[in-house]
Parts: structure tokens; C-alpha cells; sequence
């Protein structure tokens, strides 16, 4: 398992399909995952600190953790089958849960829980960057620094999908 870091959330143009995407912290491999548009708001909302009034899903399942006593050590990618990504989150004391991946991730950005990958889902479906395209990358978080949760609202698919193109 590779530890990730949360890029940001953007729309695939010319589909407007949400991404999220994520970036090994030591090596060069960017993780694309397609997500549903309230998921990526639920991402973006957690990436610019916005406390809805009321607790969004994400929160509420964040607040049940809490009050259960229940901690979150981890967050993992484990699989990529058929297009579809797959997680778990990963329990103090062994326990497991499957999850989707933008629910695994909204979920680890409000508890500060790490978020890893499976070295065979980063192979299959990481980007490499080299350092000299970094300056694409930092234009990508400019774009992510200007858009709003607000942006994503719309249809959402079922599920995490999409392998890279």
C-alpha cells in the first residue's frame, strides 16, 4: 500500500463527470477516480473546511464513529475490477468495511485518517507526472482553489467507475 494525498476534486470535460483526484506522497503516480457529484461536493466540502448547518451523511457517519468509540486508522483503495474502484475502511482492532472510494475519502478528510492505494490499483490505473509536468498540476489546483461544492451538483452516476483513459 502506497499513502495518497487528496488533490482536489475537478469535472471531466467534455462528459461533466466528477473526479477526485489523489497523488502518491512519495513517488510521482496520480490516482484518478470518477465520483458522483454529491460526493465530490461532500470532498470539496471537507477539502474548504465548510461545516454545513446541518450534518451531511459523511459527517453523520463521522459522528456515529466518534460516538460508538470506534477509530479510523486507514482508508484503502484495494481494487480496481471491471472499471469500478473499491475500498475499506480499516478499523482499530481489525475490523473492515467495504466502501465506496469517494465515501472512503469524504469520510477520511473529516477524521484527518490516511488514505492509501493498492500498488496493483496505482499501476493500472496511476498517471505518472514527471517533475517537469508539475506545472499542469499546479494549474490544476489553481482551477480547484476557484470552484465551489456548488459546481458538482447535478446527476450522479451509481458508483465509483472508470478506469483511466
Amino acid at each position: 500500500m502506497r499513502q495518497l494525498d487528496v488533490v482536489g476534486v475537478r469535472v471531466e470535460m467534455p462528459s461533466n463527470q466528477p473526479i477526485v483526484l489523489l497523488r502518491e506522497i512519495d513517488g510521482e503516480r496520480f490516482l484518478p477516480i470518477w465520483i458522483g457529484a454529491n460526493e465530490a461536493s461532500a470532498i470539496a466540502f471537507a477539502q474548504q473546511g465548510v461545516v454545513p448547518a446541518r450534518p451531511l451523511t459523511h459527517d453523520l457517519l463521522r459522528d456515529v464513529v466518534d460516538a460508538l468509540g470506534a477509530h479510523l486508522e486507514q482508508v484503502q483503495i484495494t481494487e480496481l475490477s471491471d472499471g469500478i474502484f473499491y475500498a475499506v475502511l480499516a478499523f482499530q482492532g481489525g475490523t473492515q468495511v467495504s466502501a465506496r472510494p469517494s465515501d472512503a475519502i469524504a469520510l477520511a478528510l473529516r477524521t484527518g485518517t490516511p488514505i492509501f492505494g493498492a500498488e496493483s490499483v496505482l499501476e493500472e490505473a496511476g498517471i505518472d507526472v514527471p517533475d517537469e509536468q508539475e506545472d499542469e498540476v499546479e494549474k490544476f489546483r489553481e482551477f480547484l482553489d476557484q470552484i465551489s461544492p456548488d459546481d458538482f451538483l447535478g446527476g450522479t452516476p451509481e458508483g465509483d467507475t472508470g478506469a483511466t483513459s
